[in-house]
This record gives C-alpha cells, structure tokens and sequence, in this order.
C-alpha cells in the first residue's frame, strides 16, 4: 500500500491527524523560532550523555529526533501537477538536520507511517542514506500506526509494517510501537491489535529479529495502560513511549500523571521513551512572568532546557524525543544534553511546585497541537483555533473585561490575529458540536466545549460587550 492508499485508507480523525501533523505551520508557529533564550557558542560534537539499553546494551542518546514537525517548503508547480500538496517537506533541510544530529551523537530517530501525511518514513529514509552513517550507527523507532478500521484485518497491518521497512530502507526496526494505544478504551486495542492476531504476528517478527525492540506508545485511558503492563509475563514489552513533563509530573488523572505512567514501568524495569517533554511547544512559549522566573537560576539557558534537563534526569528514562523543525531547536537541545547535567532535587520540586503552578495559573487550553483531532468533517482547524488562543493567553490579549487597562489594544490583537491565523471558513463559529474530534485527543480536552468557549468570547470582542 502506498502513501496516497495509505490517506485514502486514513479516514479516522486520529490517523489523519498524524497525516496532517507534519511541521509547524505558519498558523501554529507564525513563523517563530522560539525557545525563549537560546545560549550562544559551539555546539559539543562529542559530549552527548548517552543510556544504556537494558536488554541490548546498546548505547542510546538521550535526546531522540522526534521525525513529525518537519521543515516544510511550498511545491513547485509541477510538484502540484505530479500530485504533490502545495506544502511539502523540505528534503534537503530535512538531510542537513539529519546530518547534523548525527554528528553530533544523536542516534535515535522516531517516526510513523502516519506521519507527514504519509511521508515521515520515506523521509527519514532518504536523509539517513543520505548522512553517510551505516546502518549499525544509529537506532530507528517507528509505529504500527493502523488507525482506520480499513487498516485492522491481518493482512493490512502486516502491509503497513513492511511498507515501513522499505520506506526506511532497512531489513530491522529497531524499536517498533504500536501506535497511541488506549484512545477509546480496550475496544479499539482489541480490534487493532489482539483479535486479528497482529500482536502476536509482531512477537514472531521481534523473534526473527525483524523486530530489535517491541513496546507500545500510551494516550489516554490508564485502564488500557494497566492492562497491557498487567501481561507484561505474556509479551515481555522492551520499553514503553509515554508523555511526560514536570507541568503534568502530579496530575490526579493518572492517564496524564507522569510521575505514576514512570513509577509503573521503573518498577517493571522497562525502560521509558518520553514523548511531548514541551507539551507541544508550550513550555517554551511561557509567559515573560514565567520566562523571568526561569532565568533567575539560569540566565543563560533557553527556557526549554529546563524541560529537557528534567525529564532527562530520570534515571529510567532512556531517550527523550523532541520534534525539532529549525536548527536552532536543534542546537539547543544539543546543548542541553551535551552533556546532561541532572537537576538536583530541590530543582526538580521547584519545577514541579511553583513552577508549574506558575504555567497553570494562565487559564489555556491544554492543547498540544498534536493533530490527533483533524480533519474535523467540518472545515474547522481545532489546533490552529486553540494555539491562537492560548498564544494570547501568554501574551496578556485575552481581557477579561473592557475595564482592562490594555482591553482596546489586546482586543485588536486578538481579533487581527485569528482572522490571520485561522481563515474565516475554518474558525470556532463553525462548529456544529458533532463531538467526533473527542475521542480522539490525547489530552482528553472536550474539544467542542472549549470551542464554543473561544466562539463566545471572539463574538463579544467583536460586539464590544466583553
């Protein structure tokens, strides 16, 4: 099956999602490269900190190359005649950061067939051949992302996975996940992966060696997570991807509560991918309260860093995924793991405490423009709507009434820049609250509810009855 089979099969919000997640575009980032205070020098080439698999003894970088917001460029007009988006990814950047990683000691690349709109995996294959590195030299992650019910009998599953292999141009995977379990409860576990027989299908590949590492990667609801490491004696998971940041390290949802997702597995002595260390992005576009607050410890560090370097702190931890779009996003996670140092204790509580309270006083919405929840059957763009808002939010452009003494101007920034953000055809008044977007999201937001939120505030700005 080929990538445009692969999109016309797609037809889940959740695999579309990934399909459509590729890049920051110009909605979600407006352009920016921002992580809020980048140091400046070389970049070590030889001071990576590095973990040691359990199982293999392999040594894995802890900062992993997340391969879904890509570098993109605008296709040629007879890229478009030949079938191309308007949007493409931008190949040759693609193969400079994957070059640069590489020299500079990463050596764990995340992917999916999901994502990219079907073209991460086929990317990722040209930039590894590409940076001269051998096969042995670095470690491939990618996912058996069967989403849509077209893609839950046997055979389209097993299509998926050897579709990746020659995508990659590799005969192994290295890691192989399956993909977002525990969105929709048990239910959709069993129909993706144990009653057609897929699960055990992989177990074989892992016991040909097709398969280095088999684990699985978690969103959603914890009941799906405790089952799959209840029968950990049955399939004997190499590792386990879950997100985890110092924002959510406490959460009372235990679906989202890094500290008890980490505990389970540690106790297990399954080693722990992390996903989001950011939150989407949003731990490193705080607002300058937030970003004052930070560089008082470290002046010189990105706000990032911190994120980085306290996931990273994490014994269990064995790599930390960031999906890096801009060189600069590079350089300075190098840094910030070149090498590694640990955040002590009362830095790690600090983070966890008044830090995140900090974040969490700011009333956004916990978006992390994921995708998960596109296309909507609508036209809407949920990510594009939320990132706007929540961009504000930071900013001081969300009044709470017209007695406040910015309202005129954060009134006009607010409105300006969602009609530049999100076309008018795409905007939370379009929302027929049809729900569908729901199950979907990894963050458990209830997504209609909250743009019926942003609908009745952009009308009272509009009608000046804030």
């Amino acid at each position: 099956m080929d990538r445009r089979q692969f999109l016309k099969l797609s037809g889940t919000a959740a695999a579309a999602t990934a399909l459509a997640g590729c890049g920051m575009s110009d909605n979600t980032a407006n352009g920016e490269v921002d992580y809020m205070g980048h140091h400046d020098g070389p970049v070590p080439t030889d001071k990576m900190t590095y973990r040691t698999n359990p199982k293999t003894g392999e040594k894995v970088s802890i900062l992993g190359y997340g391969w879904m917001r890509l570098p993109m460029r605008k296709a040629t007009e007879q890229e478009m005649q030949d079938g191309a988006n308007k949007d493409i990814i931008d190949q040759e950047e693609v193969n400079r950061l994957c070059k640069f990683a590489l020299d500079h000691g990463v050596n764990y690349f995340d992917t999916s067939p999901a994502y990219c709109r079907g073209r991460s995996e086929e990317s990722l294959g040209i930039a590894l051949e590409a940076s001269g590195y051998t096969r042995d030299q670095y470690f491939i992650a990618t996912k058996l992302s069967n989403f849509s019910p077209q893609q839950y009998p046997f055979e389209e599953g097993k299509k998926l996975f050897e579709n990746s292999l020659r995508y990659l141009k590799t005969d192994y995977v290295d890691y192989l996940l399956l993909h977002s379990v525990g969105g929709g409860g048990m239910g959709p576990l069993h129909q993706r992966y144990l009653d057609n027989g897929l699960l055990q299908w992989l177990l074989e590949q892992r016991e040909a060696g097709r398969i280095r590492n088999l684990g699985f990667s978690f969103h959603g609801d914890v009941a799906v997570y405790d089952w799959l490491l209840a029968h950990h004696d049955q399939y004997h998971w190499d590792f386990v991807q879950i997100q985890a940041n110092y924002c959510d390290w406490y959460a009372e949802d235990k679906g989202r509560s890094g500290k008890y997702l980490y505990d389970e597995l540690v106790k297990r002595n399954i080693p722990v991918i992390i996903m989001e260390p950011l939150l989407g992005g949003r731990l490193s576009k705080v607002p300058d309260h937030v970003v004052a607050h930070l560089k008082s410890r470290k002046p010189e560090n990105s706000v990032a860093s911190w994120a980085f370097r306290y996931i990273g702190s994490k014994p269990g931890v064995l790599t930390v995924l960031s999906g890096m779009t801009y060189m600069e996003h590079l350089e300075d996670n190098l840094r910030t793991y070149s090498p590694l140092e640990p955040l002590d204790e009362e830095e790690q509580q600090w983070l966890e405490g008044e830090t995140a309270s900090l974040i969490k006083s700011y009333p956004t919405i916990d978006c992390n423009d994921c995708k998960y929840c596109m296309p909507c059957p609508y036209g809407l763009d949920i990510p594009a709507i939320f990132v706007h808002y929540n961009k504000c939010v930071n900013q001081g452009n969300v009044p709470e009434s017209q007695q406040a003494a910015n309202y005129q101007k954060a009134r006009r920034a607010f409105l300006v820049g969602y009609d530049r953000s999100v076309p008018r055809l795409r905007q939370a008044d379009r929302c027929v609250q049809c729900r569908r977007c729901v199950p979907h999201c990894p963050q458990q937001i209830d997504i209609p509810r909250q743009l019926a939120m942003v609908d009745s505030f952009v009308e009272k700005l509009k009608q000046n009855k804030l």
